[in-house]
């Protein structure tokens, strides 16, 4: 399973819809989207600043985190932002995997 960080913010639309249903009831829809995906939410938190909600999640694949994307972007309640998340082991790997590489004006 890969970890994925997904940063929410509500848009107008998400804020009343938090506003009438709470947190909990957002925790389970969310619960229910990811695990239909073949997910499971690591952490859920609620926030103030940039982002309302911040989650980590495991899902199965790339492609199974880029469905969840899309189906929340299209709903437009809520402006989202995915980030793939490594474990140390998979930076150490990436560190050791040798690939060609120029710098810009060498």
């Amino acid at each position: 399973m890969a970890k994925f960080l997904i940063e929410a913010s509500y848009t107008l639309d998400g804020s009343k819809g938090v506003l009438s249903g709470g947190g909990s009831a957002r925790r389970t829809a969310l619960r229910e989207m990811v695990e239909s995906a073949g997910g499971k939410i690591e952490a859920l938190y609620f926030a103030f600043g940039k982002h309302d909600i911040v989650i980590i999640v495991d899902m199965p694949d790339n492609v199974s985190a880029a469905a969840i994307a899309v189906q929340v972007k299209a709903a437009g309640s809520a402006l989202i932002r995915t980030t793939v998340l490594m474990t140390p082991e998979e930076l150490d790997q990436a560190a050791k995997k040798g690939v060609k590489y120029r710098p810009p004006g060498k």
